[in-house]
């Protein structure tokens, strides 16, 4: 098995302006945040892209800037995940036009008790010609699907060659997925924030799609994995995780502060549903930050407009 995508993959964000409206300079500094801070490839839009927030004009217009600030220096793997098929596949075509290196969608949540009409959504999603990616996260967001039948439309449908795994317990479920080797299958990549990674990698995960606020740090991560360095892995999960944590309560909003605070973007706004910080939040958020400094490999970050 050949993992064409593989390493960190970081899920870029949605930057918004106090009015709600989309900040398009924001949005090119996070993706040169990323890229400088050592990610294999970027992913958008997505969970974290608050990409259900976005009128289908917005999506589709901020994908395509997204491509261009890539401009082909890292692998680009296109969000189509959708309420229904025909939607989803035009955002596959949008994909194919980009020259993305894949798409990623989980399954519209309507189809989440027909088996076959899931598997007819993946062969229309591959269809299109471009490499598909099968998100399968926990309810409500996604179905969580058994690794049984997702091995099972990986064999049966040509082109779903990635599973993004996000269903509790991940590591098992990447592990079961792996040792059932469905034909067709390039690669199993984490998610979930990153909350797992050492589990999941530890298990043949060949990446993770964690949020993008930390990306320097999950890079190093990944590095440490490449050299077979479990300890230093171990070292590096262990001293982010307090702000691992933080974000799976906070979530776009977390990524968001850090993201100003380390001098990525200028605006906060979230749009998507959640809790919000507080002064206290604050504090106790630029007291992790202080405490994991040291390992950013970037300081500050000049905003370009």
């Amino acid at each position: 098995m050949t993992a064409d995508l593989s390493g960190v993959l970081p899920i870029v964000p949605t930057p918004f302006r106090e009015d709600g409206s989309p900040d398009e300079g924001d949005l090119r500094n996070v993706v040169e945040f990323i890229i400088a801070s050592g990610a294999d490839g970027l992913v958008f839009p997505g969970v974290a892209s608050e990409f259900d927030t976005l009128a289908p004009a917005e999506r589709t217009h901020l994908t395509r800037v997204v491509a261009r600030a890539i401009d082909g220096r890292k692998p680009f793997v296109v969000g189509a995940s959708a309420a229904s098929e025909a939607d989803a596949v035009g955002y596959a075509r949008l994909a194919q036009e980009l020259g993305a290196s894949a798409v990623m969608a989980m399954n519209p949540p309507s189809l989440s008790k027909d088996a076959a009409a899931i598997e007819g959504f993946y062969r229309a999603l591959a269809g299109v010609g471009v490499p598909v990616m099968l998100q399968n996260a926990p309810a409500p967001v996604g179905s969580a699907l058994t690794m049984r039948f997702v091995a099972t439309i990986v064999e049966r449908v040509p082109g779903v060659a990635y599973v993004k795994e996000e269903a509790l317990p991940a590591g098992q479920r990447i592990g079961e997925l792996l040792s059932l080797a469905p034909p067709g299958l390039r690669g199993v990549l984490g998610g979930a924030g990153g909350r797992y990674i050492t589990d999941e990698l530890a298990r043949g995960a060949c990446g993770t799609m964690p949020a993008a606020e930390l990306t320097d740090l999950h890079a190093a991560l990944w590095a440490a994995h490449g050299a077979g360095d479990r300890a230093g892995v171990r070292a590096m999960f262990n001293r982010m995780l307090p702000l691992l944590n933080f974000q799976a309560v906070f979530r776009m909003a977390m990524t968001k502060a850090v993201l100003a605070a380390r001098g990525v973007i200028r605006h906060v706004h979230v749009r998507a549903a959640g809790p919000r910080l507080d002064a206290g939040d604050r504090a106790e958020l630029a007291e992790m930050l202080a405490e994991v400094a040291d390992l950013f490999a970037h300081e500050r970050y000049s905003l370009c407009g």
